[in-house]
């Protein structure tokens, strides 16, 4: 069967390659405790091991009992969207109408309705390398091009406005940036922020911030949205990291007015909209009890962080930026190899661990890092940093 020649231009998601490999040996001998095996431990896993609150279930289940199953507007329950705009005051301090807020099938219907709407064949978007595969992907199946801009420790491999400006060409659309990012776990100066936003803004462009792990921010300094740049700025938003609901397939964008329009009528054709019964569970999200369960869980991510990074220092990866957010620790890990695809699988292999080899996030030295993930229990960490201080330690 002919295929869209689009998909030329896609490439594999590694990630996912790599956690069908170790769900493979977790079925096998060496996980098997009856063959003297051990269960495989999971540092691979962009998911918070929290899952969603009582209060969160209730609310689901409580939809299901009383039927309330149909669809809703497509761009969202207008509670949910005032809920939305209520959180960004309280947390932020910020005026975000629940008229711009629209409510989307996860942060991927967002990206793609985003990209769909914003950009064409000819036109160019500027991202960050390293950076999350997907995001690129949406700009390529919307035609366009995904450019990568390489990016350093000093900048928080992070892109800046100097680097936005001299890549910019009559081509350039506008930049997709993530603050905190996946997979390094680093955010955007503010004051950087700000110039990138001016830069773009000063050549006609469009900013579009992914923020679904500011919820999970750690550093009070770089917690804040880019939204409190202009109405111009467009952000992507899930309730998936901070507020533990990725299966559920919930998120939302905050648009400039002139957009609510053209992305609702493209959310009407492609997903009619999103999960009626998400959407009503997740009201539950913004009461007292969930904020303050969420915050709590935040503080335990944090926790985990600080006795991650030092812990992997001292077995010989090199960390050049401490993360400020997210659940990732961004790791050279040139002491062990020259590949970490190859890395990757040694470690599931031999120490029943499994991790994120850098070859899905970008091309600029990504095959010396491995993304760790410190979305699970302090005991699995401790177990998993003792395996491999085991194998790796000499």
């Amino acid at each position: 069967m002919k295929l869209a020649q689009r998909l030329d231009r896609i490439e594999p998601f590694y990630v996912m390659e790599c956690a069908k490999a170790a769900a493979e040996i977790a079925r096998g001998p060496l996980c098997d405790p009856a063959q003297g095996g051990r269960p495989m431990l999971y540092l691979n896993i962009g998911e918070p091991d929290f899952t969603a609150p009582p209060s969160v279930l209730a609310a689901a289940q409580a939809c299901l009992d009383a039927g309330r199953t149909q669809y809703t507007p497509a761009a969202g329950l207008p509670a949910l969207r005032e809920a939305i705009s209520a959180w960004y005051a309280r947390r932020f301090g910020l005026d975000v109408p629940a008229r711009r807020i629209l409510v989307t099938a996860g942060a991927s219907a967002a990206l793609q309705l985003l990209t769909q709407v914003l950009f064409e064949p000819g036109d160019e978007v500027l991202l960050s390398d390293p950076g999350y595969p997907c995001n690129r992907h949406f700009v390529t199946a919307a035609g366009a091009t995904a450019r990568l801009l390489e990016t350093a420790p000093a900048h928080r491999f992070q892109l800046d406005a100097a680097a936005v400006e001299a890549a910019w060409t009559p081509a350039t659309r506008g930049v997709l940036l993530a603050s905190p990012s996946n997979p390094t776990g680093t955010s955007i100066d503010p004051a950087e922020m700000r110039r990138i936003v001016d830069a773009v803004r000063a050549r006609g462009g469009v900013t579009v911030v992914d923020e679904i792990y500011l919820g999970l921010s750690f550093d009070e300094r770089y917690g804040d949205s880019a939204l409190r740049l202009g109405e111009d700025v467009i952000s992507v938003n899930s309730f998936s990291k901070y507020f533990s609901m990725t299966g559920w397939r919930l998120g939302w964008l905050v648009l400039p007015d002139e957009l609510v329009a053209p992305v609702e009528m493209l959310a009407q054709h492609l997903f009619i909209c999103a999960s009626t019964v998400a959407q009503r569970a997740a009201l539950a999200c913004f009461e007292d009890a969930s904020l303050a369960e969420y915050e709590a869980r935040r503080a335990e991510f944090k926790r985990r962080r600080d006795w991650l990074v030092p812990a992997l220092e001292d077995l010989g990866f090199k960390v050049p930026v401490v993360p400020d957010g997210a659940f990732y620790v961004w790791a050279d890990a040139s002491a062990f190899c020259d590949n970490t695809w190859d890395f990757a699988f040694e470690l599931m292999e031999k120490a029943q661990v499994c991790v994120t080899p850098g070859k899905d996030f970008g091309h600029a030295g990504t095959q010396r890092f491995v993304r760790f993930s410190f979305a699970n229990a302090m005991p699995q960490l401790h177990e998993a940093v003792s395996r491999l201080r085991q194998l790796l330690v000499r």
